[in-house]
């Protein structure tokens, strides 16, 4: 068992061979917090908002492809383009 010292500011340092074992380096997320007594570290990784928002519409199957070609991902972009054009001639015209 590793022992570790409260610094000023409250810093602790994590010995090397903690760190090794579950593979934190530097600038890394840990999720702190208090469990029966004890404090744990939880290493996190966080997701851009964007990136979060575009893995869910992907989920909800609001995504697109994957395709077999360039060519039939080229044809998807029209045929998305030509739907878009459509809606907003409609909305113009209203």
């Amino acid at each position: 068992m590793a022992l570790v010292r409260v610094k000023a500011k409250y810093q602790v340092t994590l010995p090397d061979e903690l760190r090794k074992q579950i593979g934190v380096g530097v600038g890394d997320l840990l999720e702190a917090k208090v469990e029966r007594g004890k404090i744990t570290f939880v290493p996190k990784t966080v997701v851009d908002r964007g990136i979060a928002q575009s893995l869910q519409e992907y989920a909800q199957g609001k995504g697109f492809g994957p395709f077999d070609s360039h060519e039939a991902f080229i044809a998807s972009l029209h045929k998305e383009a030509k739907k878009l054009r459509a809606k907003k001639n409609k909305r113009s015209a209203e």
